[in-house]
C-alpha cells in the first residue's frame, strides 16, 4: 500500500484532473439550475392551466362514462343513426382526428375500448380548456392580473365548467367557439367575434342565435360595427358554415321551439334561481355586484344575460343549454372579488396603522435599553393607552411603567420620568427622539395607485435631557 500511494496521489492530485473536475461538477449544477427556472417558468405561465386541466381529468378518470345526449359524437354514425335532429359531425371529426394518434398506442398496447373514450374526453378538454385560456388572456389585458387569477379560481372551485368540459355534447363544441368569440371580442376585433357566433350557431347550436343577435345589436347600438360591414364580413362564413351543415340548420331551428314539448318544463325563473346559483355558487352575487361596480362589465355581460333571458322562455330547460354563458359572468364575479380583496386590504392596512401607540413602545423597547440604570420609568398618556398600548406591551424590570393621568406639561420635567410616550410634539425637560405615524385619512387619484392612504405623526417619543446616556443612542429624530 505504500509503495502505490505516490502513484495514488499523481493520479488524483493531478491539477488539470482537479480542474477537469470541479468545471463538471459546475457545468452540472448550471444545467441543473437552467432546468429548474426551466421548469419554474412553464409553472408560472402554464400554472392555471395545469391547475383547470388536473381538475377536468381527474373528472374524467372518476366518470368516465356518457349519456344518450352524447352518443351521438361518441358512437353513432351520423347517416345510419340520424337521431330526431340531424346533427353535424365536425365536431367529432376534429376530435377524431386529434385522438387518433393516442388511439393507435393504445390499440398497440391491447388497452380496453374505454381508454379510447377517456382519450377522446381528454382531447376535447384540452380544446374547450385551451379556447378559456385564449379569453382567460384576453380578461388579463383588459382588466389585470388580479381579475385573471380570480377568474380561475372561481372557475376551479365551481363544479359544472370542468365537468361538462370533456363531455362530447353540441353545447359544449359550441362552448369552445364561443369563448374564441368572447376573446375577440374583448380584442376588439368584433367582426370575428360575430363570425365566431355564427359558426357556433349555424354548425353546432341554432340557440346560440339567443346570443349573436343581442351582441351584434349592441355593437351595432354602440357603433363598434356597421350594418353592412356585418353583411360584408360575416355572409361569408355563415354559407359556409350552412354549406358544410345542410339541413342541420333548418331541423335544429325547428327544434329550438319544440323542445319544451318533446321533454319536461321548469318555470321561467329557473335558470336564475336554480341553474346558475348551483353552478356559480359565490360567484352568482358576485357577478351581479361585478356589473355595480365596474362600468366596463356591464358592456360585456349584457348581451350573455340577454341570451339567458330570451332561453327562459323556451319551456325545457337544461344548464348545459346556457353553460355559455358561465365564462362571462365568471369574469364578472371576479371583478367584484378583486374589488373586494382591494378593499379588505386598504381597510387592513388603515387598522394596521392605527395602533401607534403600540409601535412607539415596541420601538422604544428595542433602541431604549439603557445599561447604567436600574430602572426605566416610562409615562404613558391617555392618548397612547387607548390606541394600542395594554399592560401585556409591558416589559419586565428593568421597565416601569406609568399611567397617570391629569399631569401638567410644565410638571413633567419635575418627575423621574426616564421616557415620555405621548402626543405632544413638544415637552419641557424632556427631548423629542423618536415619532410614530398612524392612519389619518384616505386620498383618491387618477393615476395608479387609485387610493392613497395617509399618515400623520401620531405619537412622540421624548428623553430626559437630565440622562446624557439617552442622547447617546442613535435615535431617528422627530424632524
Amino acid at each position: 500500500m505504500a509503495s502505490k500511494s505516490p502513484q495514488f496521489l499523481r493520479s488524483h492530485g493531478n491539477p488539470k484532473k482537479i480542474h477537469r473536475d470541479a468545471s463538471f461538477f459546475v457545468s452540472m449544477i448550471t444545467d441543473i439550475e437552467i432546468i429548474a427556472a426551466s421548469v419554474a417558468a412553464v409553472v408560472v405561465v402554464a400554472g392555471y392551466d395545469l391547475l383547470l386541466g388536473s381538475i377536468a381529468a381527474f373528472y374524467v378518470f372518476a366518470v368516465p362514462y356518457t349519456k344518450v345526449e352524447e352518443s351521438f359524437n361518441i358512437q353513432y354514425d351520423h347517416l345510419e343513426f340520424p337521431g330526431v335532429v340531424p346533427r353535424t359531425f365536425i365536431g367529432a371529426l376534429i376530435v377524431s382526428i386529434l385522438t387518433s394518434p393516442i388511439v393507435v398506442v393504445i390499440n398497440l398496447l391491447q388497452l380496453s375500448k374505454i381508454y379510447t373514450l377517456i382519450a377522446a374526453r381528454l382531447v376535447l378538454g384540452c380544446v374547450v380548456l385551451s379556447t378559456l385560456r385564449f379569453f382567460r388572456i384576453q380578461v388579463r389585458h383588459k382588466f389585470g392580473h388580479q381579475v385573471e387569477a380570480f377568474f380561475v379560481l372561481l372557475t376551479a372551485l365551481q363544479f359544472h365548467m370542468l365537468f361538462y368540459c370533456t363531455r362530447a355534447l353540441p353545447n359544449i363544441l359550441a362552448l369552445a367557439v364561443v369563448n374564441m368569440g368572447y376573446a375577440f371580442w374583448f380584442r376588439g376585433n368584433f367582426y370575428t367575434a360575430l363570425n365566431c357566433l355564427v359558426l357556433a350557431t349555424v354548425v353546432f347550436r341554432c340557440d346560440m342565435l339567443l346570443l349573436l343577435c343581442p351582441l351584434a345589436l349592441e355593437l351595432l347600438l354602440t357603433k363598434s360595427i356597421s350594418l353592412w360591414g356585418a353583411i360584408k364580413y360575416c355572409i361569408g362564413p355563415a354559407l359556409l358554415s350552412i354549406g358544410y351543415c345542410g339541413l342541420n340548420l333548418k331541423f335544429s331551428g325547428s327544434t329550438l321551439f319544440s323542445i319544451g314539448v318533446l321533454s319536461g318544463t321548469h318555470s321561467f325563473h329557473w335558470y336564475f334561481t336554480s341553474a346558475l346559483p348551483r353552478s356559480l355558487l359565490a360567484a352568482y352575487p358576485l357577478c351581479l355586484l361585478g356589473v355595480l361596480i365596474d362600468r366596463r362589465v356591464l358592456i360585456f355581460v349584457l348581451p350573455v344575460f340577454s341570451f339567458i333571458l330570451l332561453y327562459s322562455k323556451l319551456p325545457h330547460k337544461e344548464l348545459r343549454f346556457i353553460i355559455s354563458s358561465v365564462p362571462m359572468l365568471n369574469l364578472s364575479a371576479a371583478v367584484a372579488a378583486n374589488r373586494i380583496l382591494g378593499c379588505t386590504i386598504v381597510f387592513f392596512l388603515a387598522s394596521y396603522d392605527n395602533y401607534p401607540s403600540g409601535n412607539a413602545l415596541k420601538d422604544l423597547h428595542q433602541i431604549g435599553h439603557l445599561n447604567n440604570t436600574n430602572e426605566l420609568w416610562v409615562h404613558i398618556d391617555t392618548f397612547s393607552a387607548m390606541n394600542g398600548i395594554s399592560r401585556f406591551c409591558e416589559n419586565d424590570s428593568p421597565w416601569r411603567y406609568s399611567k397617570e393621568e391629569g399631569i401638567p406639561l410644565e410638571e413633567f420635567c419635575t418627575r423621574n420620568f426616564t421616557y415620555l410616550v405621548s402626543e405632544q410634539l413638544a415637552v419641557d425637560g424632556f427631548k423629542c427622539l423618536h415619532y410614530v405615524s398612524g392612519f389619518s385619512r384616505v386620498r383618491l387619484q387618477s393615476s395608479l395607485p387609485p387610493i392613497i392612504l395617509v399618515k400623520e405623526p401620531k405619537l412622540y417619543i421624548h428623553g430626559n435631557t437630565k440622562i446624557k446616556d439617552i442622547m447617546q443612542i442613535n435615535w431617528a429624530g422627530c424632524s
